[in-house]
C-alpha cells in the first residue's frame, strides 16, 4: 500500500504554507521536505519528514520544541489531516525527534523496572498523543507491567501499572508553570533572504529555488525586500 502523503503530491502545499508563515514571522530558517521512509524504525513511520536549519533553528527547540510542534500541528490543520494521521508528517531540527524518541524509550523501560520492584504505579507528565504512543510501543513486549493513558487533554498522561492491576489510578495534575517573561521584540530583519525550501535534499544554484524533484521550481515572481 502506497503512502497517502508524498513529496510530489503534498510537498508543494507544505512548502507554500511554511514559506508564508516563516516570512510573516521574520524567522531565518530553511527547510527540506523529504520522504520519511525509515526515519524512526519500530516506532514511527511518517510519510513525509520536514527538516529545519538556519540561524534561528534553536528557537524551534526552545521550551521542549514548542514552536516546532506548533508548526507541525498547524501544517496538519492546513492539510486537513485527521487526528489519527498526524504521525504521517514529522517536523524535525537538529535530530531533536530522534533524540526525544530515544529518551522516551529509555524512560519507559526505567519506569517499568521501578514498577516491577515497588508494584506502585508510575505517572509520566502529560504528553501529546504521539509521545504517549512511543511509551506504549516501548513497553509492548512487557509481561509483568502494562501502560495505559489516563485523564483528559491537556493533562492526559501515561501510567505504568502491574499487569494484574484492576483499577487504574487517576491522573496526577501538575502544578501550573511559573509565568514566563516577555521575549524581546525581534523586530523586522529586512533584506531578501532568498528561497528557503528544498525538496528531497537537492540544492539549486545561487539565487535559484533550492528545490529538486519532478517539476522543478516554480516562478513565484519577484519578492523584494521583506
Amino acid at each position: 500500500m502506497g503512502s497517502k502523503y508524498t513529496v510530489d503530491t503534498t510537498g508543494p502545499q507544505i512548502a507554500d504554507f511554511l514559506e508564508r508563515i516563516l516570512d510573516e514571522a521574520g524567522f531565518e530558517l530553511e527547510f527540506t521536505v523529504q520522504s520519511g521512509e525509515g526515519a524512526f524504525a519500530d516506532f514511527e513511520t511518517p510519510d513525509i519528514m520536514v527538516r529545519f536549519g538556519g540561524p534561528d533553528v534553536e528557537l524551534l527547540l526552545e521550551n521542549k520544541a514548542e514552536l516546532l510542534l506548533a508548526l507541525e500541528q498547524l501544517t496538519g490543520e492546513v492539510l486537513r489531516m485527521h487526528s489519527d494521521e498526524h504521525s504521517l508528517i514529522c517536523f524535525d531540527a537538529n535530530d531533536h525527534r530522534a533524540l526525544r524518541l530515544e529518551e522516551l524509550r529509555i524512560s519507559a523501560l526505567t519506569a517499568a523496572e521501578r514498577v516491577k520492584k515497588t508494584r506502585q504505579p508510575f505517572h509520566f507528565s502529560p504528553m501529546n498523543s504521539r509521545e504517549r504512543r512511543i511509551l506504549h510501543l516501548a513497553l509492548r513486549n512487557e509481561t509483568e507491567v502494562r501502560s495505559e493513558s489516563v485523564g483528559l487533554p491537556p493533562y492526559r498522561q501515561v501510567v505504568i501499572v502491574t499487569a494484574d492491576t484492576k483499577e487504574l489510578p487517576p491522573p496526577v495534575i501538575p502544578p501550573p508553570p511559573p509565568p514566563r517573561s516577555d521575549r524581546d521584540d525581534r523586530g523586522g530583519r529586512g533584506g531578501d533572504r532568498g528561497p528557503r525550501r528544498d525538496f528531497g535534499g537537492g540544492r539549486g544554484g545561487p539565487g535559484g529555488p533550492r528545490r529538486s524533484g519532478p517539476g522543478g521550481g516554480r516562478d513565484r515572481g519577484p519578492r523584494g525586500p521583506r
